[in-house]
């Protein structure tokens, strides 16, 4: 059946019609012991979007598979429902004592939840966690006091590639005579697994959970998470990726995978800046409440403080043109600063600089199309002019093969030109099978 290559994360579990006349209340739950431990530890041992292996390939384990993953959402949004008819309720203080005095919902299990259900139920989702917020408040206070602990993920595994004294806080010195940890090239290859591991989870889940309830955003903003988020992928990001593409693999499907899942990772700590920075800053800007100014110059802040971060800058970039939200302050209020904005440009195009690379041509590609002359368009085109060094070029061919050593140097630079010299970006899309049709035509073996 298709539907068992679906990861369990992207199934829509809900169907059109009644679900039935069973009801399960949050007050029976509490005395079922044997349910809670079935529910939680379905939530810590369920497959994740990325673990596409345990997706089983028999038809009828998938349906059964589907069918645990159906029932197990369905008790959750039955549990964070306070009223059901005009019989049978609770009133919602009760209802936020019951889930909240007795665990029926933590912060650890919604963000499982999240991560779990959230890409094909978000809406539902959403309603799910909102009502849980609204109806007990204290989890407000619960998500406060967890947020450090989300922060120590990143410490920990800075002080595991020797990137962070044991004990050291983010912006804490290293000790000159601290014992050295070994790093990313020279710990175990089981242990750099791990890190990888531990990090895709953990960035997958913290997106997830923003973006279906983007009221956690200020909570997060608070303890100033976008800078936290943006020193740890500078230190951690390049090391990473060095020893996935440098070290040797006996077993070259694991080394894509911790490739793919590193990327992966990448693009969910980019992500999350964003959504923090949209709902806290852009959102009330897009909404027009009072105090726009203010909104702004916070953005601005933002913005200018991740200057440093050229590696994180440039990424973000990439993703989310930083001009492209300038412009949008400048439309939105009469007065911004235009040697603020100017300065922090130039500061994204240094970032750019910095770390070797060039803006994409396909950012631009769509928006002055007629600017570009046909001999310059597509993969290989005769006549396209190469706008990077030759000992750039080589240096990116060489960062490719040493990933993806089977394939052709003359198929690898008709890559670069279509993407725009951006080497991460051939290598994601020759790993996740996203090549372009013109590329994908091509013999992947075809010399220079």
């Amino acid at each position: 059946m298709a539907c068992a290559r679906v990861p369990l994360d992207e199934q829509q579990v809900t169907e059109p019609g009644p679900l039935g006349k069973e009801r399960t209340l949050p007050a029976l739950v509490v005395f079922d012991e044997s349910l809670q431990r079935c529910l939680d530890s379905y939530l810590h041992h369920a497959p994740r979007g990325l673990d596409l292996t345990a997706l089983p390939s028999s038809p009828a384990v998938a349906d059964m598979q589907r069918s645990i993953h159906r029932v197990v959402f369905l008790t959750f949004l039955r549990m964070a429902t306070h009223k059901e008819s005009k019989e049978h309720f609770l009133t919602p203080a009760v209802f936020g004592e019951i889930i909240y005095d007795n665990f029926l919902f933590d912060i650890p299990k919604i963000l499982d939840l999240c991560v779990l259900f959230g890409k094909g139920n978000s809406r539902l989702l959403h309603k799910m966690i909102e009502n849980i917020f609204i109806q007990q408040p204290s989890y407000y206070s619960d998500l406060d006091e967890t947020v450090p602990t989300v922060l120590q993920v990143f410490d920990t595994i800075l002080e595991k590639c020797g990137l962070q004294c044991e004990g050291a806080t983010a912006m804490g010195p290293m000790k000159l005579n601290a014992h050295r940890q070994p790093t990313a090239m020279t710990m175990s290859q089981q242990e750099l697994v791990d890190i990888i591991l531990y990090l895709c989870d953990s960035t997958t889940t913290i997106h997830a959970f923003q973006d279906i309830f983007p009221a956690a955003c200020s909570s997060f903003h608070s303890h100033g998470f976008v800078s936290r988020l943006a020193s740890f992928y500078e230190a951690a990001v390049p090391d990473l990726e060095k020893a996935v593409r440098k070290r040797n693999f006996d077993d070259k499907a694991l080394q894509e995978d911790l490739w793919k899942r590193l990327s992966h990772s990448c693009r969910k700590m980019v992500e999350t800046a964003h959504l923090l920075l949209h709902h806290t800053c852009l959102q009330p800007i897009l909404e027009g409440q009072e105090n726009m100014q203010t909104f702004a110059d916070e953005l601005l802040q933002h913005f200018t403080s991740l200057l440093p971060e050229k590696r994180f800058l440039s990424d973000y970039d990439e993703q989310f043109p930083i001009a492209d939200d300038i412009s949008l302050l400048q439309q939105a209020l009469p007065v911004i600063d235009e040697t603020r904005t100017s300065y922090l440009l130039q500061g994204v195009e240094s970032a750019w600089d910095s770390v070797g690379r060039r803006k994409p041509q396909s950012r631009t590609k769509s928006k002055a199309s007629s600017l570009v002359p046909s001999s310059q368009e597509g993969a290989g085109g005769a006549g396209a002019v190469c706008p990077v060094s030759g000992a750039e070029l080589e240096s990116l061919l060489s960062c490719i093969r040493d990933l993806l050593p089977d394939l052709g140097e003359g198929f690898l630079l008709a890559c670069l030109q279509e993407y725009g010299y951006n080497s991460e970006l051939v290598i994601n899309n020759i790993l996740e099978d996203r090549l372009t049709p013109s590329l994908d035509k091509l013999d992947r073996a075809m010399p220079r």
